[in-house]
């Protein structure tokens, strides 16, 4: 029995008051012994299974996907049981069932001419592949995990073997009674579900569920019902965070990204988010103007939109993003201490010629349609652009979904996740250039490194507490503007950002965003030693884990960095970076035996999935296996329990030293 304290009296005497308290839920020596010895057994459990995955920009069916087939691990589970037993196509069909099975069941119960046979079958195959996957856990968690209708009956399917000559009878008998019963639908529901439950034993989100793709709020609906997910926050969700704490320039930069990627999905369907005030402005007043540059960028082989829905699209777009640089102006000179002066620009803008000057030098401009713009007063907005942010913000901040996925977001998630000796967190650490942790400045005080990640994290909350005193309140909120585009956010950490120069001007030199040191230093392993030391993260195999910048797989760039220290597990879950990356996305899997990092393949449909048994085409790079399986003892959770276990030691010397008194039934 392991112990990692010596138990004295002078121990237990300091630590009375908790023993006493820990004796109220195990009160005899009895109780103690029997909690010590199903900690013990746990903690020789295998390891569970964390998967990694990063920017999933609103592409909910992939992302669903990858649950369902548990980043390919379910279908290496079924091959390991029956790889002798079965063909590929059955293999795949059998998968597809876990993975679907209700719309699954209805394609086979339209197909099937032997339905008894299928079932009695398949139900043999579901719990094996049960068993296989649910062998590294306890039957307490496991029971956790199964219906409360089916809970007994698939507890004794999971925890029997048929191949047992004394028991066959009644394993046989009970598959037989589910079947006549006419309840084996439900049951191969019950099986997948369960099988989908733990095949994950934690998710790790590192940032990004909003923006480009179409289902963000699908991902935070299924977020909001899972088990057990952590999330590092993302610069686009907190783009999303401060527009629903009411953040003007939060709200005009997500209404022009969801534009810009025709995504009005999640803000009418998702959140009711009313867009006809801005396609009623838009319209009035650039109706003539046939907004070239604001085109949204769509996949044309999925455009359902007609040319006149993508022109008014365009006009909105443009609307908005005038808007918004108008906002931001006003925010700037709200904020200086931000030094973001630089970043007012419509002020360069010569109206008369249609060019822009900055410096003495003039630029070449894309567009130089502005009729809101007053060349006297350029950053205000006109009455109509007035009533039109407050018809805007209004839609955000009453938007009870929106609010309920912001809860979400803080109750799973912070800036950054320190979990069996990794680092997460989702784009960057400012650095100096020398190497060292930058200083950064937050509400008047400067704060570097974890306690930099801290404080913000702290201020992102306090935006929606309303024990906030006003002043903090408005700060904090307006500070999420500032996470989303400030030069020295660790959601950021770029020069600029050259949203205005992209839009109005030609010349591709001005659309140029310096990364901060970071992005370069990150592959020296000593820089990244010394971020793991400032973050007190310990253990011979340590990594950080980073999202944010794509990997650009298809022109040779590797995840892996720093000899292995870090690796970034952006591979472009969102279609709009299908071609930069040349894949569609990583998940990263720690199992018991090591890391492993899972490549996938653009996904088609879960249409095509249920029907044709296609799945996500992955590919397997081994990162770093262990020479020994990882046990829950060498884990975060393994260190708790083995606290657990000390106090436990603690209070049976307490109980035999008669320094506490055993509670019995005729000693209470």
């Amino acid at each position: 029995m392991s112990q990692t304290n010596e138990i004295t009296l002078e121990k237990v005497e300091s630590d009375r008051r908790v023993l006493e308290l820990l004796a109220q839920s195990f009160p005899d020596v009895s109780s103690a012994s029997s909690e010590i010895m199903n900690l013990e057994a746990i903690l020789s459990l295998p390891k569970g299974t964390e998967h990694f995955v990063a920017d999933l920009h609103g592409e909910s069916e992939a992302f669903q996907h990858i649950l369902r087939n548990a980043s390919g691990n379910i279908k290496r589970k079924v091959r390991e049981a029956f790889s002798k037993q079965l063909r590929e196509s059955e293999i795949q069909q059998l998968c597809t069932l876990i993975y679907y099975p209700e719309r699954k069941l209805q394609l086979i119960r339209a197909e099937e001419s032997n339905l008894n046979d299928f079932y009695q079958i398949t139900l043999y195959q579901l719990i094996k592949v049960c068993q296989s996957v649910s062998s590294k856990y306890t039957r307490s968690k496991v029971r956790k995990s199964l219906p409360r209708e089916f809970a007994y009956i698939l507890e004794e399917l999971l925890h029997e073997s048929p191949s047992d000559d004394d028991k066959q009878a009644y394993f046989n008998r009970i598959i037989e009674t589910i079947i006549s019963t006419g309840q084996a639908d439900a049951f191969i529901v019950a099986l997948c579900n369960v099988i989908q439950a733990l095949s994950i034993d934690q998710l790790h989100i590192l940032g990004d569920v909003y923006d480009r793709g179409p289902g963000a709020h699908l991902i935070m609906e299924t977020l909001r019902h899972y088990r057990n997910f952590d999330i590092q926050w993302g610069n686009h969700d907190a783009l999303w965070m401060g527009a629903a704490a009411g953040n003007d320039c939060c709200i005009a930069n997500v209404l022009r990204l969801s534009l810009r990627y025709c995504n009005m999905a999640t803000l009418e369907d998702g959140y009711g988010i009313n867009l006809v005030p801005l396609a009623t402005f838009a319209m009035e007043t650039y109706g003539d103007d046939p907004c070239t540059s604001f085109g949204p960028h769509i996949d044309s082989e999925s455009n359902v939109h007609t040319e006149k829905t993508l022109r008014l699209i365009a006009r909105m777009h443009k609307a908005i993003s005038i808007i918004q640089f108008k906002l931001e102006a006003a925010m700037i000179d709200k904020r200086p201490e931000w030094g973001l002066s630089d970043r007012k620009l419509l002020g360069n803008i010569d109206l008369e010629r249609g060019v822009f000057v900055l410096d003495g030098k003039e630029y070449e401009m894309k567009d130089s349609n502005f009729p809101t713009l007053d060349a006297a007063d350029p950053y205000r907005l006109t009455p109509e652009e007035e009533e039109l942010v407050q018809k805007l913000h209004h839609s955000f901040v009453v938007s009870n979904r929106l609010q309920k996925h912001v809860k979400c977001l803080f109750s799973n998630g912070c800036m950054y996740g320190v979990y069996n000796s990794n680092l997460l967190f989702h784009a960057s650490m400012p650095l100096n250039a020398d190497g060292t942790l930058k200083e950064v400045a937050v509400n008047g005080h400067l704060y570097k490194g974890r306690e930099l990640f801290h404080r913000i994290g702290m201020l992102m909350r306090s935006a929606f507490n309303d024990d906030t005193p006003d002043n903090e309140r408005d700060y904090a909120t307006d500070y999420y503007w500032y996470l989303w585009c400030g030069p020295d956010s660790p959601l950021f950490d770029k020069s600029k950002m050259a949203t205005f120069e992209r839009y109005f001007l030609v010349d591709p030199s001005t659309h140029r965003e310096e990364k901060g040191h970071y992005y370069e230093l990150r592959n020296s392993a000593e820089v990244c030693d010394m971020i793991l030391d400032s973050f007190g993260v310990e253990g011979e195999h340590r990594h950080i884990i980073n999202g944010h910048v794509p990997v650009r797989t298809s022109a040779g760039e590797s995840p892996i960095k720093a000899g292995g220290k870090l690796m970034v597990i952006d591979g472009g879950f969102a279609k709009a970076y299908h071609d930069t990356t040349g894949i569609a996305g990583y998940t990263l899997v720690y199992h018991s035996r090591g890391f492993q990092l899972v490549q996938h393949e653009p996904f088609s449909s879960a249409e095509d999935a249920i029907s044709h048994g296609t799945d996500i085409v992955s590919t397997t790079q081994i990162v770093e296996m262990s020479q020994h399986r990882m046990r829950v003892r060498d884990t975060d959770k393994g260190r708790e329990l083995q606290s657990q276990i000390n106090e436990l030691m603690e209070l049976l010397y307490a109980f035999r030293h008669g320094i506490i008194k055993e509670r019995t039934a005729n000693n209470p």
